[in-house]
């Protein structure tokens, strides 16, 4: 399936996964989105686009089916690592949030007080905390890896409940050597 979304070509796909139906969305550049929608479609900002370019639903097709494959290997604790491309949209700060976010390793934790420090804005932990909760790949981008300074979880956009289920899922598979 095919969407005019931000004027540029983005392609969907579904993945079932044991926290949901994830929605993944990539564009010829990379994935753009992966959130947890319900059952009655595709959200409303998508709309299906008439005429697609050959080269683009190919790109767009090679993401989306790499984007599944390794979603599906990490929940089956085969893949602590992502690789499939991907196409952040966002500001300036909330890419360099994101990519920190991409640097905590799997089964690791860290407060929004060290992603701050880390992207040299020791000040600015609500602004990540904001970041955070904007970051529009779940799971790829792992923004669940982010709890309280005083280690407890915080806030997800998805729940607490699923970011236990993804903390708890990336520590026993850390526990076990993978």
């Amino acid at each position: 399936m095919y969407a005019m979304h931000k004027e540029n070509l983005v392609g969907c796909q579904w993945v079932e996964s044991p926290v949901g139906r994830l929605n993944v969305m990539a564009s010829a550049e990379g994935v753009v989105s992966v959130k947890r929608t319900n059952n009655h479609g595709l959200q409303a900002e998508a709309s299906t686009a008439e005429h697609t370019l050959v080269a683009m639903q190919q790109a767009i097709n090679r993401h989306l089916a790499q984007a599944r494959d390794e979603l599906e290997s990490y929940f089956r604790g085969e893949l602590t690592r992502f690789t499939v491309a991907l196409d952040l949209r966002g500001t300036d700060f909330q890419q360099q949030v994101w990519s920190a976010l991409q640097q905590i390793g799997y089964g690791k934790s860290c407060s929004y007080q060290d992603i701050a420090s880390s992207i040299r804005r020791p000040k600015a932990v609500r602004a990540v905390g904001a970041a955070n909760g904007a970051n529009p790949v779940a799971i790829i981008v792992p923004c669940h890896r982010v709890i309280g300074k005083n280690g407890k979880l915080t806030g997800y956009a998805y729940g607490v409940e699923m970011k236990r289920y993804l903390l708890d899922l990336e520590q026993g598979n850390r526990r076990e050597g993978r």
